[in-house]
C-alpha cells in the first residue's frame, strides 16, 4: 500500500510536469498535494514496516519528536492544500470568466507558501507543547506513530493547560480549512442550482467528485478517530482510523 501511494503520487507529479497542457492552477495544486502526501505517508509507514520486520517497537525520544513534528507539518499541509483546491474549483465554476486573471501563477505560489508556513507554525507549536513535559509515567504509545495527544496522557505532571492549548491550536488548524472547503462548496452548489443544466452540472460535479472523496476520507477518519478516542477510548479503533488517514492517501 505504501509503494502504491508513493508511486501513484510520483506518477502524478511526473505526468503533470511533462505535459504542458496540464500546467494549470488545478494541476499545480495537485502536484503539491501529491508531494505532501508522499512526505506525509513517509513519516510513519517506513518506521512501522521496519518495526514489523525487526519485531522492534522502540523509537527514541528525539525520533518520536521528529516524527511528530513532520507528521503534523505534512498533515496540516494536506488540509491546507485541499482548502486551496476547493477555492480553485469555486473560482473556476462560480467565476469562470475571471478564472485566468484571479488564479495567476503568483497567487498560486503565494497560496502554497502560505499553506506551508501555517503548517510549519502549527507543527512547531505542537512540538513546543510536548517539549514542556519533563517526565513520563509510561513509555508505551497505543499507536504506530507518535501522537502528541497521547504523549500528553503519558506525562507525570499536570497537563491541563497543555491540553487546552493543544486542542485550541488543533481546533483552529482544523476548523479553518474545513470552513474554507464548506464555504467554497456551498457557493459551488448554490451557483449550479441557480442555473440548472444537465451537461454543465455533470461537468462541474465531475471536477469536484474526486476532491470531495479525498476530503471526506482524510477529515472523516481523522475527526472520527480523535472524537472516538476522546469519547470511547479504544486503541484498536483509534489505530484503524489512524491507518485510514495516514496510509490510505488516494490522489485527487
Amino acid at each position: 500500500m505504501y509503494l502504491v501511494a508513493v508511486l501513484g503520487n510520483m506518477l502524478i507529479i511526473l505526468t503533470v510536469s511533462s505535459d504542458s497542457h496540464l500546467h494549470t492552477p488545478m494541476y499545480f495544486f495537485l502536484c503539491n498535494l501529491s508531494l505532501a502526501d508522499i512526505c506525509f505517508i513517509s513519516t510513519t509507514v517506513p518506521k512501522m514496516i521496519v518495526g514489523i520486520q525487526t519485531h522492534s517497537r522502540v523509537i527514541s525520544y528525539g525520533g518520536c519528536l521528529t516524527q511528530m513534528s513532520f507528521l503534523i507539518l505534512f498533515g496540516c499541509m494536506d488540509g491546507m492544500l485541499l482548502t486551496v483546491m476547493a477555492y480553485d474549483r469555486f473560482v473556476a465554476i462560480c467565476h469562470p470568466l475571471h478564472y485566468s486573471a484571479t488564479m495567476s501563477p503568483c497567487l498560486c505560489c503565494f497560496l502554497v507558501l502560505v499553506s506551508f508556513f501555517i503548517s510549519l507554525l502549527d507543527s512547531q507549536l505542537h512540538t513546543l507543547i510536548v517539549l514542556q513535559l519533563t517526565c513520563f509515567k509510561d513509555v508505551n504509545i497505543s499507536n504506530f506513530f507518535c501522537d502528541p495527544s497521547q504523549l500528553l496522557h503519558l506525562a507525570c505532571s499536570d497537563t491541563f493547560t497543555n491540553h487546552i492549548v493543544m486542542y485550541f491550536v488543533g481546533a483552529i488548524s482544523g476548523f479553518l480549512p474545513i470552513s474554507g472547503i464548506f464555504f467554497s462548496y456551498y457557493n459551488i452548489v448554490s451557483s449550479i442550482l441557480r442555473f440548472p443544466s444537465t451537461g454543465g452540472n455533470y461537468k462541474a460535479f465531475s471536477t469536484c467528485g474526486s476532491h470531495l472523496s479525498v476530503v471526506c476520507l482524510f477529515y472523516g477518519t481523522a475527526i472520527g478517530g480523535y472524537l472516538g478516542s476522546a469519547l470511547l477510548p479504544s486503541p484498536r479503533k483509534n489505530e484503524a482510523a489512524s491507518v485510514m488517514y495516514t496510509v490510505v492517501t488516494p490522489p485527487c
